[in-house]
């Protein structure tokens, strides 16, 4: 009889474990699976009764937090975001409907309590059983909001965006995007059809795109910098080669022009030049023949080196991103384009940046951070931890890295031809006093006569890197980079290094 007790006894007892681990199974970890069926009304009022973790900016500021209201007999939280315009495209939205984006759509397992530590998980489930309210899990970014406001000021409303990382751990300080908008008006009546006539002075992109990630634009002169990197890492040439520059160079039998400058009339010419003066003045006819003597299939493989051709591992969901590299437009719209031979490829035009080369503002930033960083690319990231409503930590961000893109040599040699940039080149508009700063300008062709996309990369101190600025304003006028893009990130690095 004791045996068949205890049998009895041990089978209840496996029941128990299943029965508990069946429903901690469907009401925790399956949770954001249930969450994401549209049709599932009861899930939508559950999402509207849990307290949502707040998002908070590198310094403790509020970025998203929640307003609490009583609806029959119900307790309700509806999203509420104290920054208004600052960051919305990176930090995305949570509607009422169940809707997400950004990192409130990559953080909803743990904004909504679903994907915590092991102990908050009972006391969550034991919260729901007896009626309390679950708390989510708060989230803390790397952003700091003096940096950003600073970079959308910057801006002024010009379409573009501005990127800052940390040079040694890939943290995004910034990444501002405009236009910017009010992202209160998500939960408000027509607030999305409101945004969505937000187009800013280029008249084009919506300001719900993040142009820091999905924003693809002709990087000019600045992948000069991908150009420079192949040309020295690959032992074709090194910073003291010589060239002769007429104004322009020859390829398949057409004549490549320098750029105009915005002092003289016409394309310039130097001379007998270094590769290092060529990249100081941004002469295109000396990357002209680098490109073609080294080919193009070799700029691209330095390029992927860099991270082109990959949609960087950000905290945001991946399809929040869009891939450096060639283009091509057919009937389907652009595609990202792969060549297989040199004959492919336009490659004196490419090694300046143009010949359908794309390139979004994050993507140049992680250039000028990899070559800050002796020649390894950090790895970027938006989020430092993820904290439970107890306090503690649920889980913390690990600076890493994605490889080494060049030699520590053929890094410090690009620090040096850049520093020679800002000195007496193209870029001197970013010179702060004291301050040692290496930079590279862009101004990008579009078809559209003397209306340029104007780029300037930079990190400083030179000598001892801490961050990195990426920036880009669409379709300016005579848009130079060293004269409209190169201030911005003047400003922003005096800001970061306290001058």
């Amino acid at each position: 009889m004791n045996t068949q007790l205890r049998h009895v006894s041990v089978f209840a007892l496996i029941l128990l474990a299943v029965l508990i681990g069946a429903t901690t199974y469907w009401q925790t970890w399956a949770k954001a699976d249930l969450a994401a069926r549209k049709d599932n009304s009861v899930s939508i009022i559950e999402r509207l009764t849990i307290d949502r973790g707040k998002i908070l900016a590198a310094d403790g500021t509020v970025l998203a937090n929640n307003r609490r209201t009583r609806k029959h007999g119900l307790t309700i939280y509806t999203r509420h975001y104290p920054g208004n315009d600052l960051a919305p495209q990176v930090l995305g939205y949570a509607t009422s409907a169940g809707t997400t984006t950004g990192l409130e759509q990559t953080f909803d397992d743990y904004l909504t309590g679903a994907n915590t530590n092991l102990s908050n998980t009972f006391k969550q489930e034991l919260d729901k059983l007896g009626g309390q309210t679950v708390h989510g899990d708060d989230v803390v970014l790397t952003l700091r909001p003096d940096i950003q406001r600073l970079a959308l000021d910057q801006l002024a409303g010009r379409c573009g965006a501005v990127v800052v990382l940390d040079t040694k751990t890939g943290a995004v300080v910034a990444m501002a995007s405009s236009p910017t908008y009010n992202e209160n008006l998500i939960n408000q009546p027509h607030g999305y059809a409101k945004i969505g006539r937000i187009q800013g002075t280029c008249g084009e992109h919506t300001a719900l795109q993040n142009n820091a990630t999905v924003g693809l634009y002709p990087p000019g002169s600045t992948f000069k910098m991908v150009t420079a990197a192949a040309a020295l890492d690959s032992g074709a040439y090194t910073p003291s080669s010589r060239f002769d520059d007429p104004g322009y160079c020859t390829e398949y039998g057409q004549r490549v022009s320098n750029a105009g400058n915005p002092d003289q009339n016409g394309p310039e010419a130097f001379g007998n030049v270094s590769l290092a003066q060529g990249f100081e003045h941004s002469i295109n006819s000396v990357f002209c023949n680098v490109g073609m003597h080294i080919g193009g299939l070799k700029i691209l493989d330095y390029a992927k080196r860099f991270g082109f051709y990959s949609v960087p591992p950000l905290d945001t969901p991946p399809s929040e991103s869009n891939a450096s590299g060639l283009y091509k437009y057919g009937k389907h719209g652009r595609r990202l384009w792969t060549p297989t031979s040199n004959n492919e490829i336009d490659s004196g035009r490419l090694a300046f940046g143009q010949f359908n080369m794309l390139a979004t503002p994050l993507q140049m930033a992680l250039v000028g951070a990899t070559i800050a960083n002796k020649g390894v690319v950090p790895k970027p990231y938006l989020v430092q931890k993820v904290v439970a409503a107890d306090g503690s930590t649920v889980t913390k961000t690990t600076p890493q890295t994605l490889g080494q893109a060049i030699k520590p040599s053929t890094a410090a040699e690009l620090n040096q031809m850049m520093q020679l940039v800002v000195q007496g080149g193209t870029g001197t508009s970013a010179q702060i006093p004291g301050i040692p700063v290496a930079g590279k300008t862009g101004t990008a062709e579009l078809g559209l006569g003397s209306v340029y996309d104007a780029w300037f990369v930079a990190f400083a101190p030179a000598n001892n890197p801490r961050y990195v600025v990426a920036v880009v304003v669409e379709k300016q006028p005579n848009g130079f980079g060293g004269s409209v893009s190169a201030p911005i990130a003047r400003a922003i690095l005096e800001k970061l290094l306290h001058r």
